[in-house]
């Protein structure tokens, strides 16, 4: 099958993984067996380069049509790159995360990260994001009432009809889904598979989407429960934000905080009894400016049970927690720094408070340990707390040492755009929400479009070349630990859904109008894309509603409700099937990952550990198309026989269990057009 070719380099293999590496998450002082794959009596020598030193590889094994070279590192003193050279005769070439390559940069070069381990939950978990006002309205006695208070110059809204669809200014609106409402969903959330609830913020706040925390030492009565109420809602003369003092009557009154906290407690107990577990949205490079610790709003002020807020006075002992930049205009002065300019969310000001570091890994501790025993943070713009890089990264070095010291099986994920790796060296974050190695690449290659439909690339699209490229090198910036536990998302709630996506209309809900986001959608490419999401690599996160047919333009329009009783039935039950094959499958957590053929318009590839092979086709094109793909390159034998574990169409899906031979490790079928298919070794021809 190798033909006349002396030196087969498609042959060459090594990873990160288990299957290449034992121990795959070693500790310092132990010693590391490093695994690289060849061709079966193809080369003559192999070496493993660590920084200046150039070590012989031994020959230790041969299996099927591949001889494996083994050799050891260590025992361990810190951190290592490494790559590998491959000789062959008068040929020779270099081996890295990219492949057969002559780019030997140290970002492309395999790395161990002695003392790093991601929890084992989570590796390649499926998780469900949920926005908790638009998921389900589960005890309406709890909702934000309409003129409750004044926020962001208006009235907040209540709004009455589930199905009503989010206006282009949705801040200040409710829907009134709450955590009772996610409540009755567990058995709904169980049957789909879901391993991981992943929450949106929860914590006190007047917005909808609570990335403004007024207090982060309670969870949001209007999400949980009203023990008391006494609530009083604005009249037309109450447009000053200082009268909004009559919000705390419900959600700063402490029976009320007390009895949230409570309920909150007992749910996170409930979500664990059925097995699955938690992680809350930590919002700690900004606040709100409806903080206890501001108060511009004067919510507490009056109260008698607050300190003052830094807004109101000028010896608060929260002053220090905001960077002021004029100091003489008191009382109200307006000039604090925000986020982004914002003047709803003051940057918190670290650098200058050791009060406020204290207090935040207070609170990281808090929510991990009994009675709410979370299982891990999700960082909301992690990258942008504090003024500095250096103190940035020193900011997080602190917050895993306390959260690993109260549970070191907590998870922490955080938000982050671009070269993720200065973060994800082992003493930071687990790792992060996975843009650049999966939402964009995968969603140019299947639509063209731009994560926030604010832009479409014709040559972009189908362009299988690009995919591979962009895959590789940024999955290069994750080390192993860190790839198990990315958070693989096609939509959440800062993008356009995914389903959007596929009509390929570039705009946003005030451009286009939100009719238009569920015109001209294509189905069969959003099955191509969760087939994507649930055999690739990491943790496959389904934004509440995906699974259900649920569309939308980017922000706010992402963030309609879910559509109880007018689901998707087809789509919901295409989700279920690929969450049972993920979960049945473990080679699709933790197994190797290996392109086979890039064609315009069509990509396959496999996964496998040695013990099982998944292989994974998408054919993008409208047209059927004739492939051979070497799936001996995924350990597939050389005579063997696929079954078809899931097939996708246009108008559906099939899991009939169609059965394809391999013949001389070459896979030869017809992929119908716009398909996703997904195959498993079932038996040896022989």
């Amino acid at each position: 099958m190798w033909g006349n070719e002396k030196f087969n380099q498609k042959a060459l293999f090594s990873d990160e993984s288990g299957n290449y590496r034992k121990p795959a998450e070693p500790d310092r002082g132990e010693r590391v067996e490093i695994k690289f794959r060849t061709a079966r009596n193809d080369v003559d020598l192999v070496y493993l380069i660590c920084g200046n030193q150039k070590t012989a590889m031994e020959k230790t094994y041969s299996k099927d049509m591949f001889d494996y070279y083994v050799c050891a590192l260590g025992p361990l003193e810190g951190p290592v790159h490494y790559f590998f050279e491959i000789i062959a005769g008068n040929q020779r070439c270099f081996y890295n995360k990219l492949g057969v390559t002559e780019d030997l940069q140290e970002a492309y070069a395999f790395r161990i990260l002695p003392d790093f381990h991601t929890p084992d939950w989570a590796k390649g978990a499926v998780m469900y994001q949920i926005f908790t006002d638009r998921f389900r309205n589960g005890e309406p006695s709890n909702d934000v009432e309409d003129r409750e208070y004044f926020y962001t110059g208006r009235y907040v809204h209540k709004v009455k009809d589930w199905e009503k669809l989010p206006d282009a200014y949705d801040v200040h609106t409710f829907y009134g889904g709450d955590l009772p409402g996610v409540g009755e969903k567990l058995d709904y959330l169980q049957e789909l598979g879901i391993e991981v609830l992943y929450l949106n913020p929860i914590f006190v706040s007047p917005s909808n989407h609570k990335y403004d925390t007024q207090d982060y030492d309670y969870i949001d009565p209007h999400l949980t429960v009203i023990a008391e109420d006494g609530g009083e809602c604005l009249t037309e003369g109450d447009l000053d934000n200082s009268h909004a003092a009559k919000y705390q009557k419900r959600v700063v009154d402490k029976k009320n905080l007390d009895a949230s906290n409570a309920y909150f407690a007992e749910f996170v107990k409930e979500v664990h009894a059925r097995g699955m577990r938690i992680i809350l949205d930590g919002v700690f490079n900004h606040c709100g400016s409806f903080n206890k610790w501001l108060d511009r709003e004067c919510l507490y002020e009056g109260d008698g049970t607050y300190e003052k807020g830094a807004y109101v006075s000028a010896s608060s002992p929260y002053r220090d927690f905001f960077k002021f930049n004029n100091e003489h205009e008191w009382p109200y002065n307006p000039y604090y720094d925000g986020w982004w300019g914002h003047d709803t969310l003051p940057k918190l000001n670290y650098e200058q408070s050791p009060n406020l570091r204290e207090y935040i890994l207070h609170i990281a501790e808090k929510w991990l340990k009994p009675p709410y025993s979370v299982d891990g943070w999700r960082l909301d713009v992690a990258a942008d707390l504090g003024y500095s890089e250096a103190y940035n990264h020193d900011f997080w070095r602190a917050f895993r040492q306390r959260v690993k010291k109260t549970n070191p099986e907590a998870l922490i994920l955080a938000e982050h755009y671009g070269d993720c790796s200065a973060w994800l060296q082992g003493d930071q974050w687990d790792s992060v929400m996975n843009y650049d190695a999966f939402m964009e690449p995968i969603t140019w290659f299947l639509t063209g479009m731009e994560k926030h439909s604010d832009d479409r690339r014709d040559d972009l699209y189908g362009n299988a070349g690009a995919f591979q490229d962009a895959m590789l090198r940024n999955m290069a910036r994750f080390c192993e630990p860190s790839l198990e536990t990315a958070m693989n998302e096609l939509s959440n709630h800062d993008h356009s859904r995914f389903l959007t996506r596929t009509n390929r209309k570039v705009g946003r809900i005030h451009t286009l109008g939100a009719a238009e986001a569920s015109e001209g959608i294509r189905k069969g490419v959003m099955k191509e894309a969760v087939v994507f999401q649930m055999t690739w690599v990491g943790c496959p996160t389904v934004y509440y509603g995906d699974e259900a047919g649920l569309c939308g333009f980017t922000d706010p329009d992402n963030r309609r409700t879910y559509p109880w009783g007018r689901e998707d039935q087809d789509l919901l039950a295409f989700h279920r099937e690929m969450i049972r094959i993920r979960k049945e499958h473990p080679v699709l957590r933790y197994g190797s990952t290996r392109f086979l053929t890039m064609e315009e318009q069509f990509i396959s590839y496999g996964r496998f550990d040695g013990r099982e092979t998944i292989l994974v086709l998408m054919n993008n094109a409208q047209e059927e198309r004739k492939v051979e793909i070497p799936v001996w390159m995924a350990e597939v034998p050389e005579e063997a026989k696929l079954e078809c574990l899931m097939e996708t169409s246009e108008t559906g899906y099939s899991t009939k269990n169609d059965r394809y031979p391999v013949r001389n490790g070459i896979l030869s079928l017809t992929v119908p057009g716009v398909c996703g298919m997904v195959l498993h070794i079932c038996s040896y021809i022989g």
